[in-house]
């Protein structure tokens, strides 16, 4: 029966190409779509689950109380790894180490710039990196030692054994290679090139030595023995600051490593989610194009029944039974899903490429993986059982008499159901090109919302190297200027597009000792205010015409909460330093261009850390300045790469996440409305066939071609028009509760509904209208005469 079945299926395929090639262009787009997107969801799904015991893993947070929220940070005092070490028996392992960070690398005449971390021995046992040469158990233990990951080495040492071998960092400290590790998954979390002890970290930095619990410095993990303790030591981590530092009322909790990457958004010391709600939208994406490709096999096969019916009374009147017939029809369902299948394995390593550039990963077809083949047996299967599930029902259940004696062509529930599907399809496309113009206007007004400072022509270079000596930052300052390059420039202690470096050590006249206001601490040089392009409301720059090491600049946001009617002259005090307000600078965006500024206060310091800030002199050409710059950076700085980073590409790098979205949206969306109205297409074919002589009646009566193509289109077009006025309130609601995630968000207009509504009803005219005119300018004759 089955290879009857089968042969019928084949049979009944090949003889409406047409209708045949629409249903697999259409489930092949599906499933290619589905498929892609779910790669990239189990892909971030994977993060750091690489190791055994990753689900007994947690990062240590520290909750920060300030005066109406809670901020919660995985910045850790460096002294608590060893204390849960000698307290907690429920911990295994705790490791502290730095977050990676680019170091100078050398070996001989070779440098690279690549990210390390400086940690203990327990972080290689709690991440169970493979060694591939050397010993574990003495790796990390020896200030002066180094573990190299395997590409790493290659590009240092190439063919050579590195172990023993030694390599230079920063140019001024030796290193001895004891090990060489596995490369580091890109499903990591923690990204680096190579390893350094924490005996190293403190020799390079005697201030670690010093450190107690109130300065968060660093990342703490864990790992418990147990499971079953999580409670407990998750009880006994609310108090720990406070039991360790008097007055520190910060809150510590464990957040699991598995959830580090995904669930990475916290509200009021909890975590609320992240990348997982992108995710989220992402498989709700990838299934309702599979069911718009799905409905489009549904809404064809049964605008067909009229052709399947004698079929089916036939068989029936033969002694078919109504369970052979719906297996009849399933089987050309899966037969059209496994052709659909196989088209979409040629779309999908045909995109990859260009999704992979687009996401900025390496996902790949892994056909060695017994996981994959099942998902996409899997979801062909169901596809197949989708597709096919109603109009197997359906025509399966035409009674013979009934059927052989006349078919009434549509029957009005069958025609009832197909309106219902084209109305969803068309939702869920409107919905869609509402929610990706709104993501692009809310794109559009972040990135041109104030800043605060004229981004456009700032640059910036790393302290670093030679550079850390404040006198060649000074002399390198001098030449940039003197040589033209630059019009302004000053050091600044972090990077302009960046974050960290808080406090709550700042009091004020008439402050609130009860009161915990965090403030963003920063130091610059000279000439800052103008480097930038910030105005100043009140008081001046630093300058070198005074002495500025007691005075301090605040922006607006501190002026507001310190509650100061004149803030310039007033004395604040600022980690144990009074110091004097000299000026009041215009808030300007750092870290998160979606949130309000921090309050903020800039010191008169020169350090040797941070960066360069410059401005680029708008008389000379870029690449020119460019050039001078790398060259005066090289020669003060010669063991470093002139890195010269601009700061509106920095910027712009702060809406990847948003401007992925967007991107997605479109494509996806492009899809779902493009099967769609591969749907139409068909639906269109059936009706012209079926209204053939209806149409030829009416021309010979004298309808002309524009009263024709009304006809044929207006049914169309209300179902289009009823799908925009229920996708309106969906898309509302879905785009609302996405504008919500963000501070500063544009207002939802009608300009996104009148697109959709606009552009749904121009695509569907069009698909509707290339087979609708065909049929309008046919000869009425071929239709009328009499076989």
């Amino acid at each position: 029966m089955f290879r009857l079945n089968l042969k019928i299926a084949i049979r009944n395929l090949w003889k409406h190409k047409g209708y045949t090639l629409i249903n697999v262009g259409g489930l092949a787009i599906g499933l290619a779509s589905c498929m892609l997107l779910l790669l990239y969801v189990a892909y971030e799904w994977s993060y750091d689950k690489y190791t055994a015991g990753y689900d007994r893993t947690y990062v240590v947070y520290s909750n920060q109380k300030n005066a109406n929220d809670i901020n919660s940070y995985a910045w850790t005092p460096g002294v608590m790894a060893p204390y849960l070490i000698s307290t907690m028996p429920e911990v295994a392992f705790a490791s502290h180490s730095t977050y990676p960070n680019e170091f100078l690398i050398t070996n001989q005449d070779k440098s690279f710039k690549k990210p390390g971390i400086f940690t203990d021995p327990s972080f290689l046992k709690i991440f169970p990196y493979q060694m591939i040469k050397g010993n574990k158990e003495k790796a990390l233990k020896s200030p002066n030692g180094v573990i190299l990951t395997e590409s790493f080495a290659k590009i240092l040492f190439g063919k050579e054994d590195p172990i023993n071998k030694t390599v230079k960092l920063s140019g001024k400290h030796l290193l001895t290679v004891e090990g060489v590790i596995e490369d580091v998954p890109r499903s990591s979390s923690i990204q680096f090139d190579y390893l350094m002890s924490w005996g190293m970290y403190e020799q390079t930095n005697p201030w670690v030595k010093r450190a107690g619990w109130g300065f968060g410095h660093c990342l703490t993990v864990l790992q418990l023995k147990d499971n079953s303790s999580f409670e407990k030591v998750n009880a006994s981590f609310s108090t720990i600051f406070t039991r360790n530092q008097k007055g520190n009322d910060n809150v510590g909790l464990i957040h699991p490593l598995s959830k580090w990457h995904l669930y990475d958004k916290f509200e009021q010391g909890i975590s609320v989610g992240g990348k997982i709600d992108t995710l989220k939208i992402f498989v709700i994406l990838a299934f309702s194009i599979l069911l718009i490709a799905c409905i489009n096999f549904m809404n064809l096969s049964t605008a067909r029944s009229e052709k399947r019916a004698k079929e089916v009374g036939v068989r029936k009147a033969i002694g078919a039974a109504r369970k052979s017939l719906i297996g009849q029809f399933m089987l050309e369902s899966m037969l059209l899903a496994f052709l659909g299948m196989i088209v979409a394995f040629i779309l999908i390593e045909v995109s990859l490429p260009y999704f992979n550039g687009l996401l900025n990963t390496t996902l790949t077809l892994d056909y060695a993986d017994w996981k994959f083949w099942t998902v996409l047996f899997g979801l062909t299967l169901f596809t197949g059982f989708i597709a096919g599930s109603y109009p197997a029902f359906y025509l399966s259940s035409f009674e013979p008499i009934k059927v052989l004696k006349g078919f009434n062509r549509a029957g009005g529930a069958s025609l009832s159901v197909r309106k219902v599907l084209v109305v969803f399809q068309f939702v869920f496309a409107s919905s869609l090109i509402i929610c990706t113009a709104v993501i692009y206007q809310q794109l559009t007004f972040i990135k041109n919302k104030p800043v605060g400072y004229q981004k456009n022509g700032l640059v910036e270079i790393p302290i670093e190297g030679a550079l850390e000596d404040p006198a060649k930052a000074i002399l390198l300052r001098d030449k940039l200027l003197k040589s033209g390059a630059v019009s302004h420039a000053s050091m600044f202690s972090v990077s302009l597009t960046r974050g960290g470096n808080n406090t709550i050590d700042v009091s004020w006249p008439g402050k609130n000792p009860e009161e915990r206001i965090m403030f963003n601490s920063r130091y610059a040089y000279y000439d800052f205010a103008a480097t930038l392009g910030s105005d100043l409301l009140l008081g001046r720059d630093f300058s070198p015409r005074f002495n500025d090491s007691t005075n301090v600049v605040i922006n607006e946001a501190a002026v507001k909460v310190m509650g100061l009617s004149k803030p310039i002259g007033s004395v604040v005090t600022m980690d144990g330093d009074q110091l004097t307000i000299i000026g009041v600078m215009k808030d300007f965006v750092m870290d998160n261009p979606y949130q309000t500024a921090a309050p903020m206060y800039i010191r008169n310091e020169q350090v040797g850390e941070g960066v360069m800030a410059m401005r680029l002199n708008p008389k000379q050409n870029i690449s020119t300045s460019i050039a001078e710059i790398q060259a005066i950076v090289k020669e003060i700085n010669p063991d470093y790469p002139a890195e010269v980073s601009f700061l509106s590409d920095s910027f712009e790098a702060k809406f990847n996440n948003e401007k992925l979205l967007g991107v997605l949206a479109n494509w996806f969306g492009g899809f779902a409305v493009f099967i769609s109205c591969l749907g139409l297409l068909g639906l269109t074919l059936f009706m012209a066939e079926q209204r053939k002589k209806e149409i030829s009646i009416r021309k010979v009566l004298g309808a002309n071609t524009f009263h024709i193509l009304t006809l044929l289109n207006k049914d169309f077009i209300k179902l289009v028009v009823i799908a925009n006025v229920i996708a309106f309130p969906i898309a509302y609601i879905i785009i609302n509760k996405w504008l919500s995630n963000y501070e500063f968000r544009v207002e939802i207009s009608v300009i996104p509904f009148v697109l959709a509504i606009v552009l749904s009803l121009l695509i569907a005219l069009f698909t509707v209208s290339m087979q609708s005119l065909k049929v309008a300018k046919a000869n009425p004759v071929d239709a009328l005469k009499y076989e």
